[in-house]
């Protein structure tokens, strides 16, 4: 049965790995209907390459569960339904010459709730000092900074 309140920290570290487990099964999901609409083969390439990065990184919560000891399970993420409910509302609206602009949106709006994610996942990482822990999530956060930059670079390109 799952738990239906969080009473500790070590609960809100455990649903917030949960959580994340399923936001990134949901982004890569979206990566692949985000590139299927993409118009240039440049952000179709950037959306492929991505979607490897976030095999690493759910690779890298499956760990992270591991060192913890916690089981390996997935809990609801609203939050990325809802991000990918917009992407395909707006995507179903758009015309072929601004989808490469909508997409690259979309995707940007997803990277910054990830980062958010991550961050919030550090704090109390570092402060139980689980530093094999620690190097995973910010290796995945690394990540997804990192594709921010590149999202928002293209997405200036684009609009520009």
């Amino acid at each position: 049965m799952a738990q239906l309140t969080l009473e500790n920290p070590t609960d809100l570290l455990r649903y917030q790995l949960r959580t994340a487990l399923t936001m990134e099964d949901d982004s890569l999901a979206a990566l692949g209907e985000l590139e299927a609409a993409a118009q240039s083969a440049e952000i179709k390439k950037m959306f492929r390459h991505h979607a490897d990065e976030t095999r690493e990184q759910i690779e890298n919560l499956h760990r992270v569960f591991e060192l913890l000891e916690f089981k390996d399970t997935t809990a609801p993420s609203p939050s990325t339904k809802g991000i990918t409910r917009q992407a395909e509302s707006l995507i179903g609206k758009t015309s072929d010459e601004l989808l490469d602009q909508v997409v690259l949106s979309c995707a940007l709006g997803n990277e910054h709730y990830e980062i958010s994610a991550y961050q919030s996942l550090i704090v109390p990482v570092q402060a139980m000092g689980v530093s094999d822990v620690l190097q995973l999530l910010q290796s995945n956060l690394d990540q997804e900074t990192h594709t921010s930059q590149e999202l928002h670079e293209m997405l200036q390109k684009v609009a520009g």
